[in-house]
């Protein structure tokens, strides 16, 4: 048994077409469909409807000046 989620279109006549994955056999499978009541534009319109956060700055600076953080200073050849 395989678990696959991909995305379908359903028909006006209800039926519906879907990509799958190359490794599935051609032949008669048997199949379990769930369909998410919501369309996916209705979750797209509400993923744009929220105003995007919003992060203060915070300034660290460099514990000290003379110290860096170059490749060369952190694997020095000893």
């Amino acid at each position: 048994m395989k678990t696959i989620e991909t995305i379908t279109t359903v028909t006006k006549d209800g039926k519906i077409t879907a990509q799958l994955p190359l490794d599935i056999p051609e032949g008669e499978h048997q199949v379990v469909i769930v369909i998410d009541e919501k369309l996916l534009t209705e979750e797209t319109e509400k993923k744009e409807k929220k105003a995007p956060l919003k992060f203060s700055a915070y300034p660290v600076g460099l514990v000290s000046e003379s110290l860096t953080f170059r490749r060369e200073d952190l694997y020095a050849n000893d």
